[in-house]
């Protein structure tokens, strides 16, 4: 079993980790030598006060997560992230655009219209990243950390993970089709302002509903959050990875192993005997 939780996401030729106190990242250069560059996870101002705060909580988690992606582009120096993708960025504007459009329609059933805007949000970016190397780059990394957390050999671990942020999708779509009809009954779906602030208690109450599912596997309700996120990984998100991308995710891996480590060498160093 790991010593501390680890989570991560899929780069266009590589991986990013993270644990509790720092990122780290490793991609394959077109020359075939391997980068890897790691550093401190930056965190919020009261995030012990925010962490006592349901739907804050969760947003606050997704804003460390994201933000540790600006200085793993930074000092890698490639465009390692997925929408740096040109077709995965083309087909991210196209379903924002579309979902726009289907906003403003007045026509319909306003619960069909709310879902097919759910919907439209994310299936030509899954779709992109299907046929893109960032899917088996997300295999490699579910792979790594699932065997980093059981203690076994990540070529026999599963593709899929029960943490995956696409297991995300499940409370998105239920807090996404809840919030547009409570716009919808406000008569404020086009109010920017207020599209925005539902947006973000949508997204953090989703991500409470993720947390919650994460904890209470086999509860029916858990179990269907789960499975639209679990169905997507494998069928779209995630592809069986090669030899050398499951070095590319276990390199990141061993530098965030090495620089928790640190911290726990230092704090046991500064400890009173």
């Amino acid at each position: 079993m790991g010593d501390f939780q680890v989570g991560g996401m899929a780069l266009r030729d590589g991986v990013m980790l993270q644990s509790p106190h720092f990122w780290a990242a490793a991609v394959r250069l077109p020359d075939g030598s391997l980068r890897v560059r790691s550093g401190k996870k930056p965190q919020l101002p009261g995030r012990e006060v925010v962490g006592r705060v349901p739907v804050v909580r969760g947003l606050a988690r997704v804003t460390e997560t994201i933000a540790c992606l600006y200085p793993a582009r930074r000092d890698l120096g490639l465009p390692v992230l997925p929408h740096e993708d040109p077709t995965i960025l083309a087909a991210t504007l196209g379903s924002a655009t579309l979902g726009t459009v289907l906003r403003r329609r007045r026509t319909g059933s306003p619960v069909v219209r709310e879902l097919a805007i759910a919907v439209l949000a994310l299936a030509p970016a899954l779709l992109a990243l299907r046929n893109s190397e960032v899917s088996r780059f997300h295999g490699a990394e579910h792979k790594s950390v699932a065997a980093y957390e059981s203690g076994g050999d990540a070529h026999a671990a599963a593709k899929e993970h029960d943490r995956c942020g696409s297991n995300l999708i499940g409370p998105l779509l239920a807090t996404n089709l809840a919030g547009g009809l409570v716009l919808r009954g406000l008569g404020h779906q086009r109010n920017p302002l207020t599209t925005l602030l539902l947006g973000l208690v949508s997204l953090g109450s989703a991500v409470e509903i993720f947390a919650w599912a994460a904890k209470h596997p086999g509860h029916p309700l858990a179990d269907l959050m789960r499975a639209p996120g679990l169905r997507m990984q494998r069928l779209i998100t995630t592809r069986e990875p090669t030899e050398d991308q499951l070095d590319v995710a276990q390199a990141a891996l061993e530098e965030l192993i090495r620089l928790e480590k640190e911290v726990g060498a230092a704090a046991a160093g500064g400890a009173p005997s």
